[in-house]
């Protein structure tokens, strides 16, 4: 069996999408879903997706967001 190190170095070498499959997987033995939870959060992205398609909410742009974060939490 192969240890941690190995694992982790063998998970490095593959594709950036083949990795995001594998943090699901192990994300999702850690918390498992829940069918209700996920069909709360369909609703509420389908509502955010209509609302920015019919302009009535304004994205605003990752970098800035984590910045207000920055700074909010510097002090």
């Amino acid at each position: 069996m192969h240890g941690m190190k190995e694992i982790t170095q063998e998970a490095e070498s593959l594709p950036v999408e083949e990795r995001a499959m594998i943090i699901d997987s192990l994300l999702r033995t850690l918390n498992p879903p829940d069918a209700e939870i996920d069909k709360e959060w369909l609703t509420v992205a389908k509502r955010r997706l209509a609302e920015l398609r019919s302009g009535s909410a304004n994205p605003v742009p990752g970098d800035e967001v984590f910045s207000k974060i920055r700074r909010r939490f510097e002090a």
